[in-house]
């Protein structure tokens, strides 16, 4: 990481702290906000597990397998094998936190039925944004160490720069996954909160606020992480044009 930040330049490094602000500050909340009110129960009576079950049947969605995962807020859905995979505090719990977190897993079991096009969408991008985090910063290293004797001027077409260029293309795969998450995430929680409000499973005002804090905080997780990969994309590309910090 240290040879990384001098590599890349200042600008990476003041990209990369601002990132990890926004995303410490997000998870923060979420954290904040799943703690408060899981200490609140819901007049339901129900679950996470239960919830999400009633969630999909409202919704007219069968064959979803409600599973126990482990891990904290470990909560997804999977739509490889349709399973709705919960944390145990979520699986188990009885408060507005657990409901609205199975709730919004629910949430995606239902773009799946419905076809909705950006989850499909996410899916398929998921093995090359994998690729893109885990491999852009080879070439794009030495792309950088290879231009390091090279004439600024001369560098568009230096084969370094074509080496940052496909650092650039596998990080921006990375970007362009998360851009298409933001939409998912949102809808997603949308779906859930219109399907607790009308099976009652949500019945009062002040379970209604809490599950919109929690699914709120939470998606403020996926736009601080957004906004983080986007800004170090931009030092990227003009560290790619030569533009030195």
């Amino acid at each position: 990481m240290f040879f990384e930040s001098l590599l890349l330049g200042p600008a990476w490094i003041v990209a990369s702290l601002i990132g990890l602000a926004l995303v410490g500050i997000a998870q923060f909340r979420v954290k904040s906000a799943f703690h408060r009110y899981s200490q609140v129960g819901v007049r339901s009576g129900m679950t996470g597990a239960q919830a999400a079950a009633a969630v999909c049947r409202a919704a007219g969605v069968n064959g979803v397998t409600i599973e126990r995962h482990q891990g904290f807020l470990s909560d997804h859905y999977d739509p490889r094998d349709k399973s709705l995979r919960l944390s145990p505090d979520v699986y188990d719990g009885r408060s507005i936190s657990s409901i609205a977190v199975a709730a919004h897993e629910a949430g995606h079991a239902i773009q799946d039925a419905d076809g909705y096009a950006l989850l499909t969408l996410r899916s398929k991008l998921v093995p090359v944004a994998n690729i893109g985090s885990r491999l852009w910063i080879l070439p794009f290293m030495i792309g950088v160490m290879m231009n390091a004797s090279v004439d600024p001027a001369q560098a568009a077409g230096a084969p370094g720069t074509w080496m940052m260029q496909l650092g650039v293309l596998l990080f921006g795969a990375m970007v362009l996954f998360q851009l298409v998450t933001l939409p998912v995430e949102f809808d997603a929680s949308n779906r859930a909160k219109e399907v607790l409000a009308a099976t009652g499973i949500v019945g009062t005002q002040e379970e209604a606020q809490g599950v919109s804090k929690v699914l709120g905080a939470a998606a403020m997780t996926y736009l601080a992480a957004t906004l983080a990969a986007i800004l170090q994309l931009i030092v990227l590309i003009l560290r790619t044009q030569g533009r030195r910090e």
